[in-house]
């Protein structure tokens, strides 16, 4: 998992998490903007036998890309929460057999979820608390371990969303 996708992973989560318990989040449905800041430290999960196959040009290439990932990123972006988000906070399940979630906290102010999953390529486990500031800020952590064989990339963001109006932008309106 690249830094782009841990940010993208924790953006995501405020959609996924903030509504995954029993008790929603007291927030409101439209487009939201998020604020994620993100850093990781450790090796990239890739097994040592698919980093081998790799040509000496794309293992360069790999190698100067994680180079840039260990410092904090920051990365702004728009969602549409809408009613079916909140009814389904996880998306398709069917993606996602090997996850298992399990609720710490539930209330309309706090939840705080912990995932496991587990496949061919590796296991990734973290927490993620999310916070209702009021109906229209929101603000969480994520905190995740990915790994695969001996080589494992821990993963920290923090994100602020705040709703921005009941109607979502053009562009994600399809989302």
């Amino acid at each position: 998992m690249t830094a782009p996708a841990s940010l993208s992973l924790a953006a995501a989560l405020f959609c996924a998490t903030a509504w995954a318990a029993d008790t929603p989040l007291n927030v409101k449905t439209g487009e939201w903007e998020a604020t994620v800041t993100g850093e990781s430290t450790g090796q990239i999960p890739i097994p040592q036998e698919k980093l081998d196959k790799l040509t000496p040009e794309q293992r360069a290439k790999l190698e100067a890309a994680m180079r840039g990932l260990g410092g904090p990123r920051t990365s702004v972006y728009k969602t549409c929460v809408r009613k079916e988000t909140l009814d389904k906070p996880f998306g398709n399940e069917g993606a996602q057999k090997s996850c298992k979630r399990t609720i710490v906290t539930s209330s309309p102010t706090r939840q705080e979820i912990q995932m496991e999953c587990e496949n061919a390529t590796g296991k990734q486990t973290g927490t993620f608390k999310v916070e209702a500031l009021d109906s229209g800020n929101v603000k969480g952590t994520m905190q995740m371990t990915v790994s695969s064989g001996a080589r494992a990339m821990n993963i920290n963001s923090t994100f602020s969303a705040k709703w921005l109006g009941p109607v979502c932008s053009e562009s994600e309106s399809n989302k």
